[in-house]
């Protein structure tokens, strides 16, 4: 289904610049930008995936992954297709690079219904493929999630390579976002990602500034990312904004366009080790070790959530989110 577009202008007579990314395409009729969902038709842009939806589904909290994010519960999780970076590795390549055949259709003012379905259920994550260019569908959900119950909540699980502009739209109606900060150098976001590192950034600090849960995560790519000194770079940048960041050091499997061997684990722990020399919350994903999913309490040490993949166990948080022990705030419930 398509409709008409925001963010965009006349670049000249009628070809015309998307101004949703940075990439910021320039349109002659009837061409799409890189994301491959945002076409120039007839002087208009329109995005071609709006209520397209390759999947919709209750997942774990977890498994998007937010670890710090109203634990243990489940979340109403839905994705469209197209994207508008290029990873060579991505684990997601059939709907972010291709168009499925088998869509259903989902409208916005349908969602608030399909939540109340469930129950103890209330909130939306976009996800699977990236939602940035699914904006206006987003857009008009995460409304409508709203407007229906302030209490519910909306979630974006982003590669944050979005304007500022539509992301500050965007935010007015998104209480957590979970960002892939993909590397920490410009120079290979361009050539391997065909995007850039500094957009990515800016959305990681709106989003804090703004007052929205963030959780940050890296797929360690082995010679693409697989660098301690960039890496260290990362956590000091990110600890920066703020030493609560969660953040994900994921290990990589080979897929796509990408065959190298899956990240090596003493380098995964390596880079663990360095990351909670800045960050008070680091986690280690595809690895399924208890011991670097779990949380703790950084002030008095006590476990605070048990984790073995998704069999969640809350142990020692009260109905806040704060350390039974010592009161330090930990999570958002």
């Amino acid at each position: 289904m398509k409709i008409n577009s925001l963010f965009y202008e006349v670049y000249k007579d009628d070809i015309l610049k998307c101004t949703l990314c940075p990439h910021e395409c320039i349109l002659y009729p009837n061409k799409k930008g890189i994301c491959g969902v945002r076409q120039n038709i007839g002087g208009e842009m329109y995005s071609l995936n709006y209520a397209d939806t390759t999947s919709m589904g209750l997942d774990p909290m977890e498994k998007k992954p937010l670890y710090h994010f109203h634990p243990g519960e489940k979340i109403l999780s839905l994705g469209t297709w197209g994207c508008n970076l290029q990873c060579p590795f991505c684990q997601n390549y059939d709907i972010s690079q291709e168009k499925p055949t088998n869509l259903r259709k989902v409208f916005p003012k349908a969602l608030p219904a399909i939540l109340e379905n469930y129950e103890n259920v209330h909130g939306v994550a976009y996800t699977y493929s990236e939602p940035i260019v699914w904006f206006e569908f987003v857009l008009d959900s995460a409304r409508a999630i709203k407007y229906a119950d302030p209490e519910n909540y909306n979630v974006l699980v982003t590669n944050g390579y979005i304007n500022e502009e539509a992301l500050k739209l965007m935010l007015q109606y998104i209480d957590a976002l979970y960002v892939d900060l993909k590397c920490f150098d410009d120079k290979i976001y361009r050539k391997y990602l065909k995007g850039s590192l500094e957009p990515v950034k800016r959305t990681i600090q709106l989003s804090i500034e703004s007052n929205l849960h963030v959780e940050v995560t890296t797929l360690i790519v082995p010679t693409i990312n697989d660098d301690l000194d960039m890496l260290e770079k990362e956590f000091i940048w990110l600890s920066s904004l703020s030493k609560d960041i969660p953040l994900h050091l994921s290990r990589y499997h080979p897929s796509y366009k990408f065959d190298k061997p899956a990240t090596n684990l003493s380098f995964l722990e390596e880079a663990y080790k360095l990351a909670k020399e800045y960050l008070n919350f680091v986690y280690l994903g595809n690895v399924r070790k208890p011991e670097y999913e779990s949380t703790y309490c950084p002030d008095c040490g006590v476990l605070l959530i048990s984790r073995n993949g998704y069999n969640i166990d809350i142990k020692g948080l009260n109905p806040k989110g704060e350390c039974e022990n010592c009161g330090r705030k930990v999570v958002e419930v």
